[in-house]
Order: C-alpha cells, then sequence, then structure tokens
C-alpha cells in the first residue's frame, strides 16, 4: 500500500495588517494585555468585499498545484476545511471547483474548526493509501474578521483570530519512508458549548432550558436567528479561554505522543513541530512538556493571530519556505479546537 506525501504547500495571508494598537480603535484592550495572554502582536484581515474564505483558498491552492508540477485539471478530489464559509451551504470545496475550473470532482467540507486542516489531511491519506485518488487537494482557509465582536465585550475573543489560508497537494508516494506516517484523531463533546458560535442553529430549546432565550411565543423562524439572540451577543463566537487552555496543554501533547509511539520513534526524534497556532502559551507549554528546543518548534502567532484551519498549513508552508524543513525530516503536526476536538499528523518529508 502507498503512502501519501505532501507534493505541493502554499499560503496566502491578506494584505491588511491589524495590529494591537489597531483593536484599541474598538475596544479597552493594550499591546501589552493581548501579548501577555496570547503572544499575538499583530492579525491580517481580508479585504471587506473582494476577498472571501473560497478566493483566499484559491490563491494558496494555486502556489501548492503550481509546486506539485500538475495543473488545476489534474486535481481529482477537494478537500476544504473551514469554520466560516462562505455561505451557511453550500460549502466552499465547490466554489474552489467552480474558481479553478477543475473536472466536475468530488467536494467535501470539513467543520472541525481548529482541527479542521489535520482532519481533512487524514481523509485524504486515506483516499490516497486506498487508490481512489491521485491528486488530493486539501485546503484550510478563514475570514474570521467578518463575525467578531468588536467591542470590548467581545475582546477576549475578538483580538485572538485574524484571516488567511493554506493549501497542499497530498500524492502517493512508494520512496521507502517518506509521507504520512500515521494520522490520530479524537473528540469528547462534553463541554462543547464552552469554545462555539451558538447562532445560527437549529438548537434552541437548549437556550430555553437554559434560561438565555424565551421563544415560546415567538414565530418558528425567529429560533434560527432572532432580535433577541443579536441583543445578548448569541451571534458572535463564545470562548471560556482558561477551559480551553487546560484541555489544549494536555491533549496536544498526548495526541503527539500516541503518533511517536505508534511509529516507535520520540520526541528527540522530531526535526519540526507544527502545533496550532492558538495561543503562543499553549504552543510554548506542549514544548516544554515534549523536551522541545526552539529549533524543533514553528509558531508565527505573533504575525497572523489564529486562522483556526488555516493555521497549521500556513506555519508548515512557512516553515518549509525558511528551509527549516528538509527532504527526510520527521514533521509532526498537531491541532486541538471546538467540539472539542484533538489530533495529530505524523510525517517524513
Amino acid at each position: 500500500m502507498p503512502r501519501s506525501k505532501i507534493a505541493g504547500i502554499g499560503y496566502y495571508v491578506p494584505d491588511r495588517v491589524m495590529t494591537n494598537a489597531d483593536m484599541m480603535a474598538y475596544m479597552d484592550t493594550s499591546d501589552e494585555w493581548i501579548r501577555e495572554r496570547t503572544g499575538i502582536e499583530e492579525r491580517r484581515y481580508a479585504d471587506r468585499t473582494n476577498e472571501t474564505t473560497t478566493t483566499m483558498g484559491v490563491e494558496a491552492a494555486k502556489i501548492a498545484i503550481e509546486r506539485a508540477g500538475i495543473t488545476a485539471q489534474d486535481i481529482d478530489f477537494i478537500i476544504f476545511a473551514t469554520l466560516c464559509p462562505d455561505y451557511y451551504f453550500p460549502g466552499c470545496g465547490v466554489l474552489v471547483q467552480r474558481a479553478m475550473k477543475m473536472r466536475e470532482i468530488g467536494a467535501l467540507d470539513i467543520r472541525n474548526q481548529c482541527s479542521g486542516f489535520v482532519y481533512a489531511l487524514s481523509v485524504a491519506d486515506q483516499f490516497i493509501k486506498t487508490g481512489m485518488y491521485k491528486n488530493i487537494l486539501v485546503i484550510g482557509s478563514e475570514k474570521h474578521s467578518f463575525g467578531l465582536d468588536f467591542s470590548t465585550r467581545g475582546r477576549n475573543v475578538s483580538v485572538i483570530f485574524g484571516d488567511g489560508a493554506g493549501a497542499v497537494v497530498l500524492q502517493p508516494t512508494e520512496k521507502e519512508g517518506q509521507g504520512i506516517l500515521s494520522t490520530h484523531l479524537h473528540s469528547d463533546g462534553e463541554s462543547a458549548e464552552i469554545l462555539a458560535m451558538y447562532n445560527p442553529g437549529t438548537h434552541a430549546n437548549y437556550w430555553v432550558e437554559k434560561g438565555v432565550a424565551d421563544f415560546n411565543n415567538a414565530p418558528i423562524g425567529d429560533m434560527f436567528m432572532s432580535h433577541a439572540m443579536i441583543d445578548q451577543a448569541q451571534n458572535f463566537p463564545n470562548m471560556d479561554g482558561p477551559a480551553v487552555f487546560k484541555k489544549a496543554v494536555v491533549k496536544m501533547p498526548e495526541v503527539v505522543m500516541e503518533a511517536l509511539q505508534a511509529n516507535g520513534l520520540t520526541p528527540s526524534d522530531i526535526d519540526m513541530l507544527i502545533p496550532h497556532q492558538a495561543n503562543l502559551r499553549i504552543a510554548q507549554f506542549v514544548q516544554q512538556k515534549l523536551g522541545l528546543s526552539d529549533d524543533q518548534v514553528h509558531n508565527n502567532i505573533q504575525k497572523y493571530g489564529n486562522t483556526t484551519a488555516a493555521s497549521v498549513p500556513i506555519a508548515l508552508c512557512e516553515a518549509w519556505e525558511a528551509g527549516k524543513i528538509r527532504e527526510g525530516d520527521l514533521v509532526c503536526l498537531t491541532v486541538f479546537g471546538s467540539g472539542f476536538t484533538w489530533g495529530s499528523a505524523l510525517m517524513r518529508w
């Protein structure tokens, strides 16, 4: 059975830079407050009208496809990971197929938020291994800036997120020792609501029971999106940061060790760890827990913030372009996000 390898990789970030000082125009915050809690110095925001989650994904895909030495017509399956699609439906996968004038190939959308790219990579890996597809385009892309609460009320969430996209082309390889060695995926929905965007959705009874809203006398349509939800900021992301932190710093190193042990390896064998860029403090904690040096970990949250499903492919591509990843290197990806979901992917570059 062949392994799958990353044959091409690319990323795209918008031109507009939003510094911590820029955020102060919208909310009561400071550069020191943001850096101390997240490590973030700036993030990128997409153009309000000319850039979407899909268009950024397309730009990253163009680079990945060119570096793979193929054309858009050679792609035979698309997997698109995002939490902020252009439309509630359809998903972004078909919009990429249309924009890049591809054949009538399959397009799959992954909604695993910060874990989306690794989940998508794992799915693509299985398709390659079975021989079903030969050139799979995997994209992680986000336009968070359209759905954030730019007020002091929402600052704990809004200062964290940025826009951008990353993409890879996965192909089979027969080369000994090359490619994806294994992927490992997990979930725990017990605390799903502490990191979630509640509306629009079809769960109105949950919030009635919680006493957050009373829809008993409201029109049915108001249960999907109503003025009451907007008044209570239920149309913005919600996050219990400390609770997420506590879970992430346990599960991320744990799933890295799971990947290493499955392949008879140890942390010292890792040449490059690419952690999901959720919070620099989380990444540093994971690094410390695994006993890795600064040269073995790549972080870029300082420049881009948390780009959710795009964060790992952007960081992976950036590290490769900088010469930090070379052929034969052992590369590990690890993610943690809403759900909760988490995972890892171990590969020989």
